[in-house]
């Protein structure tokens, strides 16, 4: 299977980020350069696009698809260290930066990867697989607490005790090797009306698991910081998420960004000191219309926020 990628929420990324013909934009995650394609199409020979991903499948796939431009600077690795690959390049600062957060089309698709629960395969889930660490570290090494710890915190879900004491149990008598294993040892841990819900029943427990392997949520809110600080006056940071946890994480980093006074309103002056290093473009985050719902599923718990640089 090709790498693909269907660019969520397209049309608003385009508009949201005001391309200007002779800027430099970084697409954080190429992913199938679905997004940097539409701003390479906007752009002229004098503006470049510095394309990173931390998966090679990315880079390799993103190369043929873009290969009549010259424009664009392919960087293997993770999104979270921008300002430090700016750095190397020796570019000052940037008129955009889009992240599109989480797996892609193809890492899900594609079976050997270890991502989906629809499909069986090696347990695996690394967005790079140079990595060592893998999904069947976690479920096979962890700890029952460890377990149930991640299944909370990163999945949400309100019966990770049962499946982490599922998972523990079943390991003893034979290590959980496919995802198709461990869909069965999460099913067998809930009850029946959680198996009757729209949602398919590891859905949770697997995002858990790939935010562990991948770490994530880890560095999010400092790599947000650091790459904001990488934007020209006027330049956009904008950043597409499909979960709760990380919405919550760039909402609340970019608040800290807009550095509004915090202090008591009976305080004379401002002594919270807080820097302004821009303002919140979407109060609200942008999600997908109708239409794009119809036509691509999977953009169905897109948001999107943008925050521009003073």
């Amino acid at each position: 299977m090709g790498f693909k990628h269907i660019p969520v929420l397209k049309n608003e990324c385009i508009e949201c980020l005001d391309i200007k013909k002779n800027g430099f934009y970084v697409d954080g995650t190429l992913g199938g350069a679905g997004h940097s394609l539409c701003i390479l199409e906007k752009l002229e020979n004098t503006g470049y696009l510095i394309g990173i991903d931390r998966d090679l499948d990315a880079i390799r796939a993103a190369k043929e698809r873009l290969n009549k431009f010259s424009n664009v600077i392919y960087v293997n690795d993770n999104h979270e260290n921008i300002a430090e690959i700016l750095k190397k390049l020796e570019i000052d600062s940037v008129d955009g930066i889009l992240l599109d957060l989480g797996v892609s089309s193809y890492q899900l698709d594609e079976a050997e990867r270890g991502f989906s629960y629809m499909h069986d395969a090696p347990l695996d889930m690394r967005m790079n697989r140079q990595d060592e660490f893998t999904a069947y570290d976690v479920v096979n090494n962890y700890s029952e607490q460890d377990l149930t710890n991640i299944f909370f915190e990163f999945g949400e879900e309100k019966f990770s005790k049962r499946i982490a004491k599922a998972i523990v149990e079943k390991r003893a008598e034979k290590k959980i090797e496919t995802t198709f294993e461990l869909v069965e040892c999460i099913k067998s841990a809930m009850p029946k009306s959680a198996l009757m819900e729209k949602q398919h029943p590891a859905k949770r427990v697997f995002q858990a698991i790939r935010i562990e392997v991948n770490g994530e949520l880890i560095n999010l809110s400092n790599a947000l910081k650091d790459a904001v600080k990488s934007l020209k006056s006027g330049g956009r940071m904008l950043v597409i998420t499909f979960h709760s946890l990380e919405d919550r994480i760039v909402k609340k980093t970019f608040e800290d960004l807009e550095g509004k006074c915090t202090c008591p309103k009976y305080l004379p002056q401002c002594v919270c000191n807080r820097e302004c290093f821009g303002k919140i473009i979407t109060k609200k985050p942008i999600i997908a219309t109708q239409q794009e719902l119809e036509e691509n599923p999977r953009s169905r718990s897109a948001k999107l926020r943008v925050f521009e640089r003073i």
